[in-house]
């Protein structure tokens, strides 16, 4: 099992960082992939407050995996696993908000996953690059929705 762990901060407040986490359409703006595939999702709330057991399918070039949503805990934890995807099988990650004494967030982004045959190495550094660049967008795009 391998695993990886990304924490950035943001100035917004929680309540921020927590909607553009838990709706899948805002993921394009402000994170790694490119597009939400909308025909492979499903359970996706039309006000942009996805419910545990969506399916949100994302894609990044011709590459789309699926993430199914596990857990919520308001303002302070969104959990999901793997629905579908080639590189990687048994992914389970959690996003952990914690608000600072400032009124910001710390985002901390962690999870685990086996690779599949052959493909380890090269899965460990895309990973953790790519989930230090998840946590990066969130706090930067949160901090930029605060301001007026």
């Amino acid at each position: 099992m391998r695993s990886y762990a990304a924490t950035a901060t943001s100035t917004a407040p929680p309540a921020i960082v927590w909607r553009l986490l838990v709706d899948a359409r805002t993921w394009p703006v402000w994170s790694a992939v490119d597009s939400l595939d909308t025909e492979r999702s499903s359970g996706l709330d039309p006000d942009g407050r996805d419910p545990v057991g969506a399916v949100r399918a994302f894609r990044t070039g011709r590459t789309v995996t699926g993430e199914r949503l596990t857990g919520l805990d308001e303002e302070k934890r969104l959990t999901y696993e793997d629905a579908f995807n080639r590189a990687i099988r048994d992914y389970q990650a959690v996003v952990d908000l914690r608000p600072t004494p400032d009124g910001g967030t710390v985002i901390h982004w962690h999870g685990t996953y086996s690779a599949r045959w052959g493909m380890g190495w090269l899965m460990q550094g895309v990973m953790q690059r790519v989930m230090q660049q998840m946590a990066d967008g969130l706090a930067a795009h949160a901090a930029q929705q605060r301001k007026p």
